[in-house]
């Protein structure tokens, strides 16, 4: 026997990039591209403190941002994605 519940829940039907403005594919609520979303609450000790700040990067422009780092970021290979 089954039970169901019905829920309302928003579904992603369009992504873009904050960045370049690209628009990013999406099928069924899932980007089918690499993106980096980003979502800060900014804290006490911060000019910014009690803002919250939401956007995603295109794999592409992360890749253009990091490379001006001083530090690089640390890249590691996961055995396995779920």
């Amino acid at each position: 026997m089954r039970k169901y519940e019905k829920k309302e829940t928003d579904m992603l039907t369009e992504l873009y990039c904050n960045r370049c403005g690209k628009k990013l594919h999406v099928e069924n609520g899932i980007a089918m591209e690499g993106v980096l979303p980003v979502d800060i609450t900014w804290g006490y000790f911060s000019k910014k403190d009690t803002q919250r700040h939401q956007f995603d990067l295109c794999e592409d422009c992360y890749d253009e941002i990091i490379r001006g780092f001083a530090i690089p970021v640390d890249k590691k290979n996961e055995k396995e994605l779920l």
